[in-house]
């Protein structure tokens, strides 16, 4: 790999060590704490006054009914309904089948209308049974689907509204009080949807804060401790081998790579990540020793766990290859690049170089080192891999590695 460090510009970098120097879970034991909690609770209490308001006009218009039983039956479905969903909703662990009923009582309650209003009434733009109750409905799917599913359940409803003059033949008398209401449902499930989303997104960024405060704070302590033990320890073992010379000047050697490794380590900050991703890095970091630099942006590179531990593989294996081929006394640089939209890595020795055809002879002796270890992996992450090299003047493998499409 090259005889020279590499030069490419780019974003301020850090170099911690060696020879030259990023939607938080909805699901959880506890459904009914923090702020989707607090939103489902606000929804009982909508609910709450909602029905009130809803009682009242069935109480004020019972006598102009043309059914007036029927009225004192949807408010007690109503009723029944209303202390059920505020106390199921907030702890349940499968809305779903709370969701798909809520929206199918309260299209019920409409459709009633039909049955115990007089068209009169519905033609003079008396409104529905349920009045503003209905819209929980929307606002419980906005809640626990989003804004896009919030806005199906306002067109379901929309559409119970519009279907409650075709039973009772008030058609024509639809008017602009039915379609304001109509548009009315359709903002409530989009914009509570996307209120809901910037909710819950602020919760999960001040939980990934506040986890990555706590493990800053740990990582602090345990960088004190080992400074004041294991560090001293290895650094003195590095010193008293190089002042011996023989076979302690290799135990020295292997004492002060494993003396930057473990400072490299301790010394970089933690990446904000999702539980299911690693900051690579510090995983590449972690490889810094006396013969190896290590170059990464100044921030961290979270990727997924899997894509992460493929690339650090990759370079383990260009590192050991190093190692193997070029002799202990060989350096190597490590540089990590993250453009947003791809991660460039490139591995650079300078080493004597590989002969020409020497990689294709590996490969049809069977010895699949480089194929397997290096080619293969970066294949499988849909990534591509250039290996320049030339006898005498080191070798270097760059790989690149688009970046997933964000979920």
């Amino acid at each position: 790999m090259g005889g020279r460090p590499p030069t490419r510009s780019g974003p301020e970098r850090s170099e911690p060590g060696g020879a030259g120097g990023r939607p938080p879970t909805r699901s959880g034991p506890d459904r009914g704490a923090g702020s989707e909690g607090a939103l489902w609770r606000a929804l009982g209490v909508y609910r709450g006054l909602t029905l009130v308001y809803a009682a009242v006009l069935i109480v004020v218009n019972r006598d102009g009914y043309a059914h007036p039983a029927g009225g004192w039956v949807v408010l007690g479905v109503m009723v029944v309904w209303t202390a059920y969903a505020v106390a199921a909703f907030p702890g349940a662990r499968r809305r779903w089948p709370l969701l798909v009923v809520d929206l199918a009582v309260a299209s019920g309650c409409l459709l009633a209308t039909a049955w115990v209003e007089t068209a009169a009434n519905l033609a003079d733009g008396r409104p529905t049974l349920p009045a503003a109750w209905v819209a929980a409905a929307v606002l419980a799917w906005a809640v626990g689907g989003g804004r896009w599913l919030g806005v199906v359940a306002a067109l379901v409803l929309a559409g119970a509204n519009l279907l409650v003059h075709a039973l009772a033949g008030t058609v024509e008398a639809v008017g602009l009080a039915t379609f304001n209401g109509i548009v009315l449902l359709l903002l409530a499930g989009l914009v509570g949807g996307h209120v809901v989303r910037l909710v819950l997104d602020a919760e999960a960024r001040l939980a990934r804060a506040v986890e990555l405060e706590a493990a800053t704070r740990e990582r602090e302590r345990l960088a004190r401790r080992i400074h004041d033990s294991v560090l001293q320890v290895l650094a003195m073992v590095r010193r008293r081998g190089d002042e011996l010379g023989g076979e302690a000047a290799e135990l020295g050697r292997l004492a002060g790579e494993q003396e930057t490794a473990l400072r490299s380590l301790v010394g970089t900050d933690p990446a904000p990540s999702q539980p299911d991703e690693l900051d690579l890095r510090a995983l590449l970091t972690a490889r810094a020793s006396p013969s190896v630099t290590v170059s990464t942006p100044a921030t961290g590179v979270p990727l997924p766990a899997h894509m992460a531990r493929e690339i650090e593989a990759v370079v383990a294996a260009a590192l050991d290859n190093v190692r193997r081929h070029c002799g202990d006394g060989a350096r190597a640089w490590v540089l990590l690049e993250d453009d947003g939209g791809a991660i460039t890595v490139s591995v650079r020795d300078d080493g004597p170089g590989i002969p020409a055809g020497r990689l294709a002879e590996a490969a049809t002796d069977g010895r699949l080192g480089v194929a397997q270890s290096i080619l293969g992996r970066v294949r499988d992450l849909g990534g591509t891999v250039e290996i320049t090299s030339a006898e005498g003047a080191g070798t270097e493998i760059e790989l690149t590695v688009p970046r997933p499409c964000p979920r």
